[in-house]
């Protein structure tokens, strides 16, 4: 078998002989016992410039487009009213505390289905926008199928993917700006109506110095060691996309996150490639999600559980990526 060295970057090389084998303890548990303390609700601009009209914590309850079911935490988008004047209701939620490093561990039931004009994100970023760093754990636009990963940066961050699964590509190195880096993946079980389908599953991201790691494991096929509360990510295999600092400072250009929670409409993304996904349905994005209520009742997202662990000891350990083990 070839070494490792003829077929691995050098930078993944480095990463593989200094990865730390976590031992994570739970910091935050986020649930329908508490979700909405922790949380604040954002009703200011949609800063992607969408056609959105943000609520507060009030108006979402009396619309019911926030509250708790016995599925989970249900936050959603008005799915009745023609021609809303500031832009569709929707909902963008703001953890309260901030956090560097650790472990981010999503149950999620529902997620807003694959529909025009729709851009939902599962996120997580730090203040100065990008000074301190963004990581989308799922994003999407319009009748996209699959999900995207990204991480957006200030200058001076460029990123490599050894370690992704097979089918998640590295779109852009650099992480810097609106663009940033990005792995596009190929499961439609991972994102929108095809996650909805199977009852949906759990998002976990792991962030270290090293490494910036997200996982996806289908409802069927949650780990053991998840479900019991003790997460091991050494015993979970490949990531569904892994992000290694190629030139990036890790610590530098990530920190200080709030996890966000959100479903915009249009905008910069979900707006500007609307011909090329969606140009059939109406003449702009503006049009077809303010024409057509009903087309967003699958709009929300159903939330089991979000689980924050922290570090609280680590031990050497070689990580060889599975596609070269004998």
């Amino acid at each position: 078998m070839p070494s490792l060295q003829t077929l691995i970057p050098a930078a993944a090389i480095a990463w593989l002989a200094s990865t730390a084998s976590a031992a994570y303890t739970i910091q935050d548990v986020y649930d329908s016992s508490n979700f909405f303390d922790g949380f604040n609700f954002y009703d200011g601009p949609d800063p992607t410039n969408g056609f959105v009209d943000y609520v507060n914590a009030d108006t979402a309850n009396s619309a019911g487009l926030a509250g708790l079911s016995a599925d989970g935490v249900y936050m959603g988008v008005d799915h009745t009213t023609m021609s809303p004047p500031n832009g569709r209701a929707s909902v963008r939620l703001e953890s309260k505390k901030q956090y560097t490093l650790g472990l981010f561990i999503a149950d999620i039931k529902h997620m807003p289905g694959a529909e025009c004009g729709s851009w939902p994100a599962f996120w997580t970023y730090g203040p100065d926008w990008p000074n301190a760093g963004e990581i989308d754990i799922m994003e999407g636009v319009n009748t996209q199928l699959t999900n995207d990963v990204t991480l957006h940066t200030s200058g001076g961050c460029s990123m490599n993917n050894p370690n992704s699964q097979p089918g998640s590509v590295l779109s852009n190195a650099d992480c810097s700006g609106t663009g940033g880096c990005g792995q596009t993946t190929t499961d439609p079980s991972n994102y929108g109506t095809g996650f909805n389908d199977i009852g949906g599953g759990v998002y976990a991201m792991e962030w270290t110095n090293e490494a910036i790691a997200v996982y996806f494991f289908p409802r069927y096929a949650i780990p053991d060691d998840i479900s019991s509360g003790n997460p091991d990510p050494s015993t979970w295999g490949t990531p569904l996309t892994n992000f290694v600092g190629d030139t990036c400072d890790i610590g530098s250009h990530f920190k200080d996150h709030y996890i966000v929670f959100d479903t915009t409409f249009c905008g910069d993304w979900a707006g500007g490639v609307w011909g090329d996904q969606c140009g059939a349905r109406a003449a702009t994005c503006e049009d077809f999600v303010s024409q057509n209520p009903a087309a967003f009742e699958e709009g929300y997202w159903l939330v089991n559980s979000v689980k924050v662990y922290t570090d609280s000891g680590s031990s050497k350990r070689e990580v060889v990526p599975r596609s070269f083990m004998a």
